[in-house]
């Protein structure tokens, strides 16, 4: 993508992506990121999240940078208040999708090497706890509750659902058969040896909830959105923007996509990305100090 005619003067909302952007892996966000981006809503930029994570999750990080827009979590699975909890867009998996899934993998998992993860609301429904779902939980503070049938659920709304397992071949065969459903997958690798499926209802993204955000709740248009993140899941939302800004650490698929690269979140990317479209030609001190 070559950069749009969009400038520093029209931005009102710029929206962060969470993990490897803003949060890295201690769950930390550096003071250099924190100080930029108050410097940006001291300028009348909002600042907004639109993360992966489940909502309460997504709290710490939402409070530290005093957002006080509705909260887009779930992959733009969910846009909530987060001090009135008013819910402004919930896109949920239907009870037939959620019902397929279960066929398929009760099919597969005879050995028991699969784990299904229901999440509603804050809480995470597991259909057992095996040794691939143990290690996905090490070092967690979630506690899932195990529930080895799933269907009594199935009519609660759950707004992902993942499949776990230590063989790749089992969650490809998952994946085939789901191509046709009424649901969104992706396949990705955590801790090198588990392979997750996630399944989102099929409109459920961030381009969507953002857009949702900027145009329905905010009055804004395309070209007033900034928007950064480092992965996938984050390019439609990053095309959407009028500037969307690629993290250093971002596969190079997200980066070619984009409308222009900053560094790595270990070399403060968000606020060199701020500084560079928000705050260039400023007389901030912390501005300068980001050059």
């Amino acid at each position: 993508m070559t950069v749009t005619s969009t400038t520093a003067a029209d931005i009102r909302l710029l929206v962060l992506d969470l993990d490897g952007t803003i949060v890295d892996q201690s769950d930390h966000i550096s003071d250099s990121v924190a100080q930029s981006l108050e410097l940006v809503k001291r300028r009348g930029v909002a600042v907004a999240i639109a993360t992966g994570r489940r909502y309460r999750p997504s709290l710490p990080a939402y409070d530290l940078i005093g957002s006080t827009l509705p909260l887009i979590c779930y992959e733009g699975g969910l846009i909530r208040e987060r001090n009135t909890g008013f819910t402004h867009r919930h896109w949920p998996l239907g009870p037939p999708v959620l019902s397929q899934i279960l066929d398929h993998t009760e099919r597969l998992s005879l050995d028991g090497r699969l784990s299904v993860h229901f999440y509603i609301e804050d809480d995470l429904y597991v259909s057992n706890l095996n040794d691939v779902s143990r290690k996905f939980f090490e070092g967690s503070t979630v506690v899932p509750i195990v529930l080895s049938d799933l269907r009594p659920l199935l009519n609660r709304a759950p707004t992902k659902v993942m499949v776990l397992s230590d063989d790749v071949e089992i969650i490809t065969s998952l994946s085939t058969q789901l191509k046709n459903s009424d649901s969104r997958t992706r396949i990705r690798e955590y801790k090198s040896s588990i392979t997750l499926l996630e399944a989102f209802h099929p409109t459920a993204n961030k381009r969507l909830a953002v857009r949702c955000l900027a145009e329905e709740i905010m009055a804004l248009r395309p070209e007033n959105v900034m928007a950064i993140g480092d992965d996938f899941s984050d390019i439609e939302m990053l095309e959407y923007a009028g500037i969307g800004v690629a993290m250093g650490n971002a596969p190079a698929a997200v980066k070619a996509r984009t409308d222009w690269v900053t560094t790595t979140i270990e070399e403060d990317g968000v606020a060199r990305a701020v500084e560079r479209w928000l705050l260039r030609d400023k007389s901030d001190a912390v501005a300068q100090t980001l050059v």
